[in-house]
């Protein structure tokens, strides 16, 4: 199994891709979208960070946050994250019949993929690119026609605060 290793630079910026198992299209269900809102606030208010941008796809989402200038710990952050939304919607959610050994032994759900994806973000050029494909994932995965069409992203956030126009498209 390959050794990946994390950077870690107190106050980064970072981008995240965090995949559901077997990529169960399960993240724009209601009851899942509720868990994961009330999950980052609760990881918020106890380690603070700025989500700069997001989008929620069926099967996995894509975030960029901000950390303070002193903390560096985003790996607790999105463990918390991931554990608080299991539990929230692991009655309507969890699958027994996807549970393999390994997961039982880890009690593990069957709601996240076990990793993620993170990607140290080194410049404003680098936030810029990684916000547009952010905006862009939903065309990019033929959900919809035009980026102002998914309504699972802060795409609204940056149209209001001037930053693209309503038919931005990439």
């Amino acid at each position: 199994m390959p050794q990946f290793r994390r950077l870690y630079i107190q106050g980064g910026t970072y981008f995240f891709t965090l995949v559901t198992y077997l990529r169960r299209p399960i993240m724009l269900v209601p009851t899942f979208r509720a868990a994961l809102r009330s999950a980052v606030l609760e990881v918020k208010s106890a380690y603070p960070f700025v989500d700069l941008a997001w989008v929620l796809l069926p099967d996995h989402m894509h975030t960029v946050w901000r950390l303070p200038p002193e903390d560096c710990d985003f790996p607790k952050r999105i463990g918390l994250l991931k554990r608080k939304t299991s539990i929230q919607v692991a009655s309507a959610l969890q699958r027994e019949d996807l549970l393999t050994r390994s997961r039982t032994k880890r009690h593990e759900l069957t709601i996240w993929q076990r990793r993620y994806w993170e990607r140290w973000i080194r410049d404003e050029e680098a936030l810029r690119q990684i916000i547009n494909y952010i905006h862009r994932n939903p065309v990019k995965h033929g959900l919809v026609d035009k980026v102002s069409e998914w309504p699972f992203s802060t795409f609204d956030r940056y149209v209001g605060a001037g930053y693209y126009t309503k038919d931005w498209n990439g």
